[in-house]
């Protein structure tokens, strides 16, 4: 029991830390920096959207249904201007709860074209719950991030970069990224991902696989799918942390989603959706 709580609470962790906000995505090219230059027209969704996922923990040769999530966009105000609010909740079920408790909040607004304003992550894992905030400023064509944490002890930690470049959080990257066209993409391509949490930026990229068709076990739907890996470098050496099917299609929304751990591997499929913006042409009927 006191493997399965272990195991349990670092697949949560990897989880929390990108499970959907890192998955979801389908393109990310470089771009200028400036709020403007940051933004992008958005084509792919509408407000509310509702995505739902099914989490599973691969334990000894077995896989067993761990929890949810739930992601939701919505159109609102920010600071009394117009913006989206896309949030995402992850939860373990009751039967996890006895040996890991799992509740997880994260939250994006960015303006209506898409560039990011404020991002907070709250996370309760076992006994610990820390906060991530970060809130963006675009001074004179830079990127300026305002990072504060709450780690698990209640200490508050503050601090600030600034970039050249556009920065991303875990949610606004999701947001932006949806919205690209991915027809020039080649089997090989490598696709530069800065994204910042409260801590540090991290040196990651996506890696583009190619085309596969999948079909969901909740629907028996069937889609063909762009298939990508998020790779991060950490101390010298590549690692594939999640290999993600999204649609090829304008709605660009992640139907399964495979991470590759230390100690085992977990998957994320899709339950349902709602009120997408676009003809589901990815479908195979």
């Amino acid at each position: 029991m006191t493997d399965m709580k272990t195991n349990a609470r670092h697949w949560l962790l990897r989880l929390a830390k990108g499970l959907l906000p890192l998955c979801l995505l389908a393109v990310l090219p470089s771009n200028a920096f400036a709020q403007s230059q940051c933004g992008i027209e958005n084509t792919a969704f509408s407000s509310g959207e509702r995505l739902t996922y099914d989490l599973y923990f691969n334990w000894k040769f077995v896989w067993v249904k761990v929890g949810s999530a739930w992601m939701n966009t919505d159109l609102t105000t920010f600071q009394g201007k117009q913006a989206y609010k896309a949030s995402l909740v992850t939860g373990g079920n009751k039967k996890l709860d006895k040996f890991f408790t799992m509740r997880d909040t994260l939250l994006s607004y960015c303006s209506p074209d898409l560039s990011p304003l404020y991002f907070r992550k709250g996370a309760r894992e076992g006994k610990r719950y820390y906060v991530d905030e970060l809130w963006y400023t675009y001074p004179k064509n830079t990127c300026k991030l305002r990072m504060h944490r709450i780690n698990h002890h209640g200490e508050s930690q503050w601090k600030d970069a600034q970039y050249k470049d556009c920065i991303y959080d875990m949610m606004s990257i999701f947001l932006r990224a949806r919205n690209f066209d991915a027809s020039t993409l080649k089997v090989g391509d490598r696709i530069p991902m800065p994204i910042s949490d409260a801590r540090r930026l991290s040196h990651s990229w996506l890696h583009y696989r190619g085309k596969e068709n999948f079909k969901l076990e909740s629907s028996k739907e069937k889609f063909r799918c762009l298939v990508f890996s998020f790779i991060e470098r950490e101390n010298g050496q590549n690692h594939e942390l999640i290999r993600f099917y999204v649609t090829d299609d304008k709605n660009h929304i992640p139907v399964r989603l495979d991470m590759f751990l230390s100690f085992g591997s977990a998957k994320a499929f899709l339950r349902s959706y709602k009120g997408v913006r676009s003809e589901m042409k990815a479908k195979i009927k």
